[in-house]
């Protein structure tokens, strides 16, 4: 699976146990991303998305993920599943939140490598980078 994760400048994850993901241009960007794929996530990130959107949600979507498939995670550890982790999209806010979560798996070499990385106007943040590396 290919898990999809929002991170600010230190990887951190969520802030007073709040979501780091809400923008209506990442939202827009990840199913533009997710044409033709299966797109799963929980029923709370479900909300974040426009309801005619083709999505799969599970409380256990990290599970039922499959190869190929995007994983939308918000406020979860990825470690447990790192052996059917095969890529990870970031998209990375241009701020530094008080995180009290942060990413446990950051893609670095030998190991993953960078494949594209651009930049994106967002709704609630100027700039936002998105980051896609492969196993």
């Amino acid at each position: 699976m290919i898990v999809i994760v929002c991170v600010d400048q230190r990887n951190g994850l969520a802030f007073n146990g709040r979501r780091q993901s809400r923008d209506r241009m990442v939202a827009a960007d990840i199913l533009k991303e997710s044409a033709g794929r299966r797109l799963w996530m929980t029923p709370s990130s479900r909300r974040l998305f426009l309801p005619e959107a083709e999505i799969s949600q599970a409380p256990d979507c990290l599970d039922r993920a499959g190869p190929g498939e995007l994983c939308f995670v918000e406020g979860q550890l990825l470690r447990p599943w790192m052996d059917r982790i095969e890529g990870m999209i970031l998209y990375r806010w241009d701020r530094v939140y008080p995180a009290d979560l942060h990413l446990d798996v950051v893609p670095s070499l030998p190991a993953w490598h960078l494949v594209s990385a651009g930049e994106l106007s967002g709704f609630s943040h100027k700039k936002i980078e998105k980051e896609v590396y492969l196993r």
